[in-house]
């Protein structure tokens, strides 16, 4: 008798981001077994990130066969005139276009882990076991602060510094991990005088003691992460009478750069998964959100290996977080738009793009240091080079595991991609034996775009040449069905809008 022909419509496939916590059958549809190379774009799509686009023309040369450049920051002076920082080779750069080295005559650094931050026209460059750095605007030199005209007392050689509350923060030296000092107000160069001073933990923390791995202002708090708790601390305004109002005990921060501020929350990376600090916190509260919960074991194998490299930038454009594992060159894109109903964020990942240090400038573009220099997150190819983006789902039963899947049709339905090839592929029964169907996207005339959604906000048009649908036959059979797209990315956008897989359902096994 014949058999009746069964669909599933996947519509934004991976909408969900990746899922590898699950079992892969109990779960929806909506979530990827793969996601690489790839966002969720604004219509909740599986779509192609950007790459990296070079600034700088004269890395390589100043670089030598070192890791490349492993820190960026900006100066926004009050002016208007901004001013890049980088760190690389054992050296320190200013300059986007053209690197040039500006370290202190007769300044030895030892490594290029630099924390930064801008008080009143000055930019400080703190490192453990280093004298800190300050790039002053009025006279655009860089030098120790030591060395300042106008230095009082002797700055910490602090591994973590933060400018909130109208001073300089700093904290973790060589010797003392414990302590938490500030500079006087307004004046990132006096830590003797006026309101400076200090703050020696050791009677605080909740477990009895930890160490001081970063340190953040958010919702007109101080909050100050250890290893293994988070101290609050309200009135950091006036730090001489400033109070501990929450304590969050056996949760902290892997490390300095792994805490990042979305405006909204703070987002960090602990032991645990990579974790969000509630708004509610000021109701001392403290809900502690797994944000990387559907892939929280991809994600807590590499802070085991790899959490001290753990590096964390926020997008507000792009809205997303990318949490990039530096020593081991995973990268793990979390989307900020929408949580889904567990509390996570969509996950996806990124290959190729091995960042050393990322930072958002001003102007809202991320700036990500690399082995040949500085670059940008623009455009759709890596410094020229195409790549590839992969969305595989995970298997299908169409409702019943027990009987055999004639897979008979796939109907691809994709949103762009202009002249883009693309490798359908299906495989059964768990296996990596994957069968492909390889065909090319129809070219689109630039002239039938509207607006730029990627660089303005806006939409493209809603003419329907932008949709592209292909119908493939396929074959075999199988207790279950895993459907993969993989497609080179050059220079142009692509999204999956939707899957239509259509098969026959025999006989029980």
């Amino acid at each position: 008798m014949a058999q009746q022909l069964q669909n599933i419509t996947i519509a934004a496939p991976g909408f969900g981001g990746i899922n590898t916590q699950d079992s892969p059958l109990m779960q929806s549809q909506a979530f990827a077994a793969i996601a690489d190379n790839a966002i969720i774009d604004k219509q909740g799509r599986i779509a192609a990130r950007k790459g990296h686009e070079m600034q700088s023309t004269n890395g390589a040369g100043l670089l030598g066969t070192s890791n490349g450049i492993e820190h960026i920051s900006e100066l926004v002076q009050q002016n208007g005139t901004k001013v890049v920082l980088s760190g690389g080779n054992l050296k320190i750069f200013t300059g986007l276009t053209t690197l040039t080295d500006t370290t202190p005559a007769g300044y030895t650094i030892t490594a290029n882990n630099w924390s930064a931050c801008t008080l009143n026209n000055r930019h400080y460059l703190f490192q453990r076991n280093h004298e800190p750095l300050v790039y002053d605007a009025n006279t655009s030199t860089l030098s120790t602060i030591a060395t300042h005209p106008s230095v009082a007392g002797v700055a910490p050689d602090a591994h973590v510094c933060l400018a909130a509350y109208g001073r300089v923060w700093a904290a973790d030296t060589i010797n003392d991990k414990k302590t938490l000092y500030w500079s006087d107000s307004l004046n990132g160069l006096d830590w003797s005088t006026g309101t400076s001073g200090s703050l020696d933990l050791t009677t605080v923390w909740p477990s009895g003691y930890d160490v001081i791995t970063a340190v953040a202002a958010h919702n007109n708090l101080l909050i100050i992460f250890g290893k293994q708790n988070i101290l609050v601390y309200a009135g950091a305004n006036d730090p001489s009478s400033m109070t501990l109002s929450d304590v969050v005990s056996n949760i902290g921060a892997v490390n300095r750069d792994a805490v990042v501020n979305t405006g909204k929350d703070i987002i960090f990376g602990d032991h645990s998964g990579i974790r969000s600090l509630g708004r509610t916190i000021q109701e001392k509260s403290s809900p502690i959100g797994d944000i990387s919960r559907n892939i929280n074991f991809d994600i807590k194998n590499f802070l085991a290996s790899d959490g001290d490299n753990l590096k964390m930038v926020f997008d507000p454009t792009n809205a997303f977080i990318v949490c990039a594992f530096t020593g081991v060159g995973a990268l793990f894109v979390f989307d900020t738009r929408f949580p889904l109903e567990n509390g996570s964020f969509r996950a996806t990942t990124w290959t190729n793009i091995e960042p050393l240090s990322m930072s958002l400038f001003d102007d809202e573009e991320l700036y990500i240091g690399v082995a040949t220099g500085v670059a940008k997150y623009a455009t759709q190819t890596d410094n020229g080079s195409s790549y590839v983006m992969s969305y595989f789902s995970h298997p299908m039963d169409f409702g019943d595991s027990s009987r055999i899947k004639f897979l008979k049709k796939i109907n691809l339905t994709t949103f762009h991609g202009s002249d883009a090839r693309v490798s359908l592929q299906y495989a059964y029964d768990y296996k990596a034996d994957y069968t492909k169907r390889a065909f090319s996207l129809p070219t689109i005339n630039a002239a039938q775009y509207n607006v730029d959604e990627y660089n303005s906000g806006a939409e493209y048009s809603t003419s329907p040449v932008l949709i592209n649908t292909k119908r493939i036959n396929a074959g075999g059979s199988g207790s279950v069905v895993q459907i993969g797209l993989e497609t080179t990315v050059n220079g142009k956008e692509i999204a999956i809008q939707q899957l239509n897989v259509q098969s026959l359902v025999g006989r029980m096994l």
